[in-house]
Parts: structure tokens; sequence; C-alpha cells
């Protein structure tokens, strides 16, 4: 059955209309155009980056920052374990290895500490790795300070993974412009959307320039269709980039209305036993992009979060577990892997629940008390829970 509460729909407004109405009457349907130029500058004036190259997702920005760092077969690459599988599939595209790092408690992101203790051992293997992928998970920042620094003294590059992080920032600097590339995505489920598409940022004109010409295909510049290098069909339509330009004008208000959902929630739940959030350090500040909550069985009278989901389920409120650790997944079995269990633990315990920024006051109220019924109902009467 559909559900009736998503868990992060797209919110459009008038001016997307307006944007689409202009590439349809001026007949610019197919890639590249005006709106695909005035979308990168204004995401540049957004974000603070110098150069961005719109693209047809989030995992083709990563896949083309991967190519221009220069990955290739026989490669390592450090990888945040805890993620959706688009942060590492890339890696596998190029004929590359993930080495996948565990996360620290404070903001659930890549742990600096076995980042370091990772990168040491790989390279006294003999195996240097060509570049750390770091995500600002549900649109928190990560440690970016302590990060920088290992990836400067060991003198490799970082991709940040801001697809969920668009209006995050980290000590006052906009996410997406911390490292030597950026990735964003517009996914109809992002904080704005382009229906489909992504972006990617530098600070580095010529590493955008080649991610532009590869992403069209690589074609040389001749009267015929010459073809140097293997390129790709990564650049966004002129219709999305339409969308992406009215989404991005209301971007701050999105930011707002989530971080005021995310509130609620804590104020409200907080007080349940064994129930607490992810958590925003002083410097941090995060687009709550998704509400996330963590439920401790021990504290919560034997309460899971799968308890939660299959309740809210069963009101037709749509939530999901917390990201499965690529560690764990099978695609990427013999992956080696740093760390304890923190990422784990994390997801055996953890829920999204709805966090869009069109949600009414009464859906609101109706997963809150959805969420508070569980608590008081006796064990034998909650729903058989389900291995997730």
């Amino acid at each position: 059955m559909t559900p009736e509460i998503y868990l992060s729909s797209p919110h459009l407004g008038e001016r997307e209309l307006q944007y689409v109405q202009e590439a349809f009457s001026s007949n610019w349907i197919a890639p590249l155009g005006p709106h695909v130029d005035g979308f990168e500058q204004d995401l540049c004036a957004t974000t603070g980056a110098s150069y961005a190259a719109a693209l047809s997702s989030g995992t083709a920005a990563l896949h083309l920052a991967l190519v221009l760092l220069g990955v290739s077969s026989g490669d390592e690459v450090m990888c945040q374990s805890f993620t959706f599988a688009a942060s590492a599939n890339p890696i596998l595209y190029q004929g590359a290895t993930p080495i996948f790092i565990d996360s620290e408690t404070t903001t659930w992101n890549i742990c600096p500490d076995t980042l370091e203790t990772a990168l040491k051992d790989r390279i006294a293997r003999g195996k240097r790795p060509k570049a750390v992928i770091v995500v600002h998970l549900y649109g928190m920042p990560a440690r970016m300070a302590e990060i920088l620094d290992i990836c400067q003294r060991y003198e490799i590059p970082l991709i940040e993974d801001a697809a969920e992080a668009l209006g995050s920032a980290y000590q006052g600097k906009p996410c997406g412009t911390l490292g030597k590339l950026a990735v964003l995505s517009f996914n109809g489920n992002k904080i704005i959307t382009t229906s489909g598409g992504g972006a990617l940022l530098s600070n580095d004109e010529a590493l955008i320039k080649k991610a532009r010409f590869l992403a069209t295909q690589a074609r040389d510049p001749a009267p015929h269709y010459e073809h140097s290098v293997v390129g790709y069909n990564y650049r966004m339509s002129n219709v999305c980039a339409a969308i992406g330009r009215g989404q991005l004008a209301v971007l701050e208000t999105r930011v707002a209305q989530r971080r005021a959902n995310f509130e609620r929630y804590v104020k409200r739940l907080k007080p349940l036993p064994g129930v607490d959030f992810q958590p925003e350090p002083d410097g941090f500040f995060s687009n709550r992009w998704l509400s996330c909550i963590t439920v401790d069985p021990e504290l919560s009278d034997g309460v899971t979060r799968e308890d939660i989901r299959l309740a809210l389920a069963e009101q037709r409120i749509e939530a999901r577990p917390l990201w499965k650790p690529m560690h764990q997944q099978p695609v990427f079995a013999r992956a080696p892997f740093y760390g304890s269990s923190v990422s784990e633990r994390l997801f055996e315990n953890g829920l999204c629940i709805p966090s869009g920024s069109n949600l009414t006051t009464g859906q609101l109220n109706k997963i809150m008390a959805c969420i508070e019924e569980t608590f008081s109902l006796p064990q034998d009467q909650r729903l058989p829970s389900q291995t997730a």
C-alpha cells in the first residue's frame, strides 16, 4: 500500500514551473542550454564554490571525480562505510578497491583516527590510496578539520560526498567547498530536486572544464565527431536545470523547515526511554535532510527501531532503517574494513523518520503519536519484527 506520509517527498513551488515553461517555449529541451549555465552559476553563488558542472546524477559526479583524480584498475580509495551504496559503487566502476572506514559517534561520519590508522596500514602494504571519500551523512558535516589535516599530511586528495548536505556548513563554511572535489545530488528525495540530477563542485577550474568535456562524450573540437578519450553521457538537461534553479531559490527556507521538524521531534520524543538523535556538535550546521533517531532496547523496555518502523508502516507512514554499512553489503564482502562496530550499531538501532519540508502539523503529530504509542504497548502486543 502506498504510504500516506512519505519520508522525504519533493516540495515544489511556482518559480520552477516558470523556468520550465521558458525551457519549453525556447525549445531548449535537450542537455545543455541557458538554464544549465544559470544553474551552475546559481550553485556557485549559493555554496561559494568557484566552479560547478551540472550533471545527470550525484553518482555520475562522483564517478567523474574519481576519473579526474586518475583512479584506475588496481588502485585503492578510502570510503566511509556508513553511507548509501552510490558513495562506493563508482570506485568499482573504475576497477579500484574500496577501503571502508568506520564512523565515530559525534557526527556518525568517518572517524578521523580510524582513517589515519587505515592510511598508515595501506601505505605500509605498498598501496597508497588515490583518494578519500567523506560523506556528510543525513546533512551532518563530518569532522573536516581533522580529516583535511590527515589528507594534507599524507598528500591524498579529498572528495566530499555532500549529496545529502546542500545547505549544511562546517565552521561557517558551506559543505561542498572543503575538499578538492565535491558531489551534490538533486534526486527526488533530496532537500531540493531537479527530478534526477547532480553536480560536481571545485575551486579548480581545469578540473571542472575537464569534467564537462568528459560528461558530454568527450567530443574533441572538430566539425565531425572525433573522440580521443572515453567519455560519458552525464550532462544535465536544460529542463531539469530549470527545475533546479527554482528549487535553489528556496533552499534557505527548506533548510529552516526541516530543522524545525527535527526540533519538534526532539522536544516530544527525546523523553522516551532509550531514544536519541543524531548529534550536532558546536560549529556544525546540518540541513537536517533526514531526521534520524536511535533506540537502545536495553533502555527502552525492549522497544526496537523495527517495532517503531512497523508501527509507522501500519499507519501508512514511511520510515526506513539507517544505511546498512557498506562493509556488510554482499557486493563489497571482500573489501577491507577498518574500525570497530559504530556503524553496525547505528544500523541496528537507527531509524529515519519523515522529514519533508512539506509536512503538516497534523502529519507530524500523527507520526509522533504513533511512536509514543509503540512505547506504551506491552511486548506481546507489538507487531512481529522482521529482518531489516
